[in-house]
């Protein structure tokens, strides 16, 4: 089960948590691989479908997508992430915002804020 969990998971473009935003819901493999009995299982299972069999650009690769059923059996199944502590939350939030700014730098103006919010700054 832990397979075809990270295996949906990963056709969503979601974490291991079942978190992100889901920006695909593609999953390519052929006979032979380790993945392709896996995903031939989701599809027995109604978790998944063959989208296109055989799929020439893709090398003879079969394309398989989730289906609804699929993506609510991942809601379901997924583990609960675990909790963060105020800096790994902090850290978390940094990263996220995905700009040029310093961690330090970061910090900074967080704490500005939070005077600035307090009336401790006169801006």
């Amino acid at each position: 089960m832990n397979d075809l969990l990270h295996l949906i998971q990963h056709s969503l473009g979601l974490d291991q948590f079942g978190r992100g935003k889901q920006h695909r819901n593609y999953f390519v493999t052929g006979e032979g691989s380790t993945d392709h009995p896996i995903c031939m299982e989701g599809v027995e299972r109604g978790l998944m479908e063959i989208r296109r069999a055989k799929y020439e650009l893709y090398g003879g690769d079969d394309v398989f997508a989730v289906t609804p059923a699929g993506k609510k059996w991942m809601a379901e199944n997924s583990p609960q992430p675990p909790k963060l502590t105020r800096s790994q939350e902090r850290y978390q939030a940094w990263l996220e915002q995905d700009s040029s700014e310093s961690f330090g730098d970061y910090l900074r103006r967080l704490a500005r804020k939070a005077k600035a919010q307090r009336g401790e700054l006169a801006w």
